[in-house]
C-alpha cells in the first residue's frame, strides 16, 4: 500500500501502527511492518505506554532504516485505549511528555507526534500537548479533527485543528474525513496546516494521495487510466500474499479487495466484492480484478 501510494505521488507514507511491547519483544509480523524497502521517505509509526520499550521500538526501526518515528496518540480503538496507549494517553499528558521524551531520547532521527483533539469535548486538550511536544523537541505533529469519544463519528472539526496552529511553530498536518480534492484544500484553509493526512480514503484507491498532493501543488493531472488501476491493484494483491503466506495474505487481502470493488466504477462492483472476498484462490482473484479493473490479461508467450 504505501509502495504503491508513494509510486502514484504520496509525499509521505507511514507504517500501520505498530505496537511497542510486541515490536520491542521480537514478533515477526510486527518487524515485517515495519519494513520500508523501496519508501523514501520511510516513517515508522509505534504506539504504548511504557517509555523503556517505546525508546527500544524506535532503536529497533532506526535501525531498521526509518527516517522518522511517528509516535501514535491518536488510535481510538479500545484495545489500544484500554492499555493507555494511543488516544488514552490525551488524559495523561505527563505519561504523554515521559514518552516524546524517551522516544527523542533513543533515535538520532526525527521523531513526530500524532493525536486527537482531546479525549472528549470537555478536554480539547491538543494545544497543550503540541506546546509541550515542541518544547521536547517534537519535529512534526498531526491531529485529527475529532476526540477520542468520538471515535469516527461525525465529521472531523477541521477548524478546531486551527488552535493547534495557534499553539506551535511546528510543521502540522490536519487529519480527519479528507476524502476528495476539495476537502484538501478546504482542510488546509480551515485548519491554518501545512499538508494533509489522508487514512481510510485511500484504502481502494492509493492513488488518490499523489492526486490530493498534485492538486494542492498546483499542478493537477489526470486519474490513473483503468489499466494503471488494475495494475496497480494486482501488485497490491500478489504483494501481500508474497509477504504474509497464503492463509493470512488472503485475510489481509480481504479488506483492501472489498475497498477496491467499493470504490471503482464498474457496474459489476456489489457482485465482485462479494466474489473477491470470499475467494481462496489466488487465479480467481487475479481474474475478478481484472474484470473488475477491465483490463486484459496478457498475451502468454506461445
Amino acid at each position: 500500500m504505501r509502495r504503491l501510494a508513494q509510486a502514484f505521488g504520496a509525499a509521505m507514507t507511514v507504517t500501520e501502527m505498530l505496537d511497542a511491547e510486541y515490536y520491542a519483544g521480537g514478533n515477526p509480523e510486527a518487524a515485517l511492518r515495519s519494513q520500508g524497502s523501496g519508501i523514501d521517505p520511510h516513517v515508522v509509526q509505534i504506539a504504548g505506554c511504557r517509555p523503556d520499550r517505546m525508546g527500544e521500538a524506535a532503536k529497533l526501526a532506526e535501525a531498521a532504516g526509518a527516517a522518522m518515528i511517528d509516535i501514535n496518540m491518536g488510535c481510538p480503538a479500545k484495545r489500544v485505549t484500554g492499555g493507555a496507549a494511543g488516544s488514552a494517553l490525551m488524559r495523561d499528558l505527563d505519561l504523554a511528555v515521559s514518552l516524546i521524551r524517551a522516544v527523542i531520547a533513543a533515535v538520532k532521527i526525527p521523531v513526530s507526534l500524532k493525536m486527537r483533539l482531546g479525549w472528549d469535548a470537555a478536554t480539547i486538550n491538543a494545544p497543550e500537548l503540541a506546546r509541550r511536544a515542541e518544547g521536547e523537541g517534537i519535529a512534526m505533529l498531526t491531529v485529527h479533527g475529532r476526540t477520542r469519544c468520538q471515535f469516527y463519528d461525525g465529521k472531523a472539526d477541521w477548524a478546531a485543528i486551527r488552535e493547534v496552529r495557534r499553539a506551535s511553530s511546528l510543521p502540522l498536518v490536519a487529519n480527519g474525513d479528507c476524502a476528495s480534492l476539495a476537502d484538501a484544500r478546504t482542510m488546509l484553509a480551515a485548519s491554518g496546516a501545512d499538508a494533509v493526512m489522508v487514512g481510510r480514503a485511500a484504502v481502494g484507491r492509493p492513488w488518490f494521495v499523489g492526486e490530493v498532493a498534485r492538486d494542492l501543488a498546483g499542478r493537477p493531472k489526470a486519474s490513473p487510466s483503468a489499466a494503471e488501476r488494475g495494475s496497480a491493484a494486482l501488485e497490491h494483491y500478489r504483494t501481500l500474499l508474497s509477504l504474509f503466506g497464503m492463509e493470512q495474505g488472503l485475510r489481509h487481502a480481504r479488506k483492501h479487495l472489498s475497498a477496491y470493488a467499493l470504490k471503482s466504477e464498474s457496474p459489476d462492483a456489489a457482485a465482485l466484492r462479494d466474489k473477491l472476498v470470499r475467494s481462496e484462490n489466488p487465479r480467481e482473484v487475479e481474474s475478478l480484478l481484472l474484470h473488475l479493473f477491465e483490463i486484459e490479461r496478457p498475451a502468454e508467450a506461445a
